[in-house]
């Protein structure tokens, strides 16, 4: 198992500081250290303070047992990450105040338009009185936030996590908080960026989307849009859907590649559509970024094998959308709120960054020790 407490330390005290100024859980993370020992007060003291508040949490708890639905819209790399990083939190409070975990995971059979099945999964949950539920849909919002209504009345507390929350109007959201992070600036705006600064505000690219009518594709739109309007060098010579998933994206860039030779850019919505666009940068025979030619890559996720290319010059970069905090904090969120009664806010945004080269390492490291987590739970 990856020794992460050093890096962690520093990844984390960002996400708590987030947290704790936002009103999640601020009691209990000034009572632990940042990766999650105990033995440090928020005094700066040491074990008997913090032994004192692990008891008094643990007596809320009286072993109570804690059952959690976690349904994304597809089983896929991204999700699994998201997923092992709860479990790691998971993990911590099990140790530390003795509740007990109940984790099932459900995703609708096809792709990110296959939504009646996360409905059926969720009123499944809700009919079996499940503590919280945890989604990430690409169904209308109209038709969930019914559906959260209902599970609420219902003594069932809903919480979305990867969501493009940033999109939809806050005094009609049904759910406890929104975990993620904001598609506009925190992931298209700043692929957009990224590829007018290495191309120094001169160049044509090309951009593979979602499906039509994907939110996630509306929200990272509006962010990589603004970063061209800040750049009118910059041009766009040809897009095309390619469903976030890797084939769809190899098959799109391919054709796009085949119409639009003389590119320096492909921005891949999610990663696995920019993995495909590399794929087929290689099958045409064209040479990938190295700091001053060929056809610069950028997606947005932050996957192990999407870092993995990183190193192998394949990817020029990527947004981490802060997966691995994503998993944690949307932990902490059930915890602290459905078990200690604190309230949350509506919104938890994670830090997001640009990786490429020159800081693939911490990143690609935080993942793995997610991915690490000593114990699974249900899946």
């Amino acid at each position: 198992m990856t020794d992460f407490n050093g890096l962690s330390r520093r990844r984390v005290l960002r996400t708590a500081g987030l947290l704790a100024g936002a009103g999640v859980g601020g009691s209990l993370l000034a009572a632990c250290s940042p990766n999650g020992e105990t033995g440090v007060s928020s005094s700066g003291g040491g074990g008997a303070a913090s032994e004192s508040f692990d008891e008094a949490i643990k007596k809320i708890v009286d072993g109570r047992e804690i059952k959690v639905g976690f349904t994304p819209p597809v089983l896929s790399e991204n999700f699994t990450q998201i997923e092992h990083a709860a479990w790691r939190k998971m993990h911590e409070y099990e140790q530390r105040f003795g509740c007990r975990w109940v984790w099932e995971r459900q995703a609708p059979v096809g792709d990110f338009n296959a939504v009646q099945g996360t409905l059926g999964i969720v009123q499944s949950w809700v009919s079996r009185k499940f503590d919280a539920i945890a989604v990430c849909t690409g169904a209308n919002f109209a038709t969930v936030q019914n559906l959260y209504r209902d599970a609420t009345a219902k003594g069932v507390k809903i919480y979305q996590f990867n969501q493009p929350a940033e999109l939809y109007p806050e005094d009609q959201l049904q759910t406890v908080t929104n975990v993620g992070y904001d598609n506009r600036w925190q992931s298209g705006y700043l692929a957009g960026k990224y590829i007018a600064e290495k191309l120094n505000g001169q160049g044509n690219i090309l951009r593979i989307w979602g499906p039509s009518g994907s939110d996630w594709t509306r929200g990272r739109k509006i962010g990589f849009d603004r970063a061209l309007a800040e750049n009118p060098g910059i041009k766009v010579v040809g897009e095309a859907d390619g469903g976030y998933v890797r084939d769809k994206g190899f098959a799109a860039a391919q054709d796009l590649l085949t119409k639009n030779r003389d590119v320096n850019a492909i921005y891949g919505e999610n990663e696995e559509m920019a993995l495909g666009a590399s794929q087929a940068i290689d099958t045409a025979g064209l040479k990938h970024w190295d700091g001053s030619g060929g056809i610069l890559t950028i997606g947005a996720d932050g996957l192990v094998s999407g870092y993995k290319q990183i190193r192998a010059g394949k990817l020029t970069a990527t947004v981490d959308i802060g997966g691995v905090d994503q998993g944690q904090n949307l932990i902490e969120a059930i915890f602290v709120s459905a078990v200690l009664g604190q309230s949350v806010t509506q919104f938890i945004n994670n830090p997001t960054q640009v990786v490429d080269h020159t800081n693939v390492d911490w990143h690609q490291a935080y993942t793995e020790w997610a991915l690490a987590a000593p114990k699974k739970y249900g899946a």
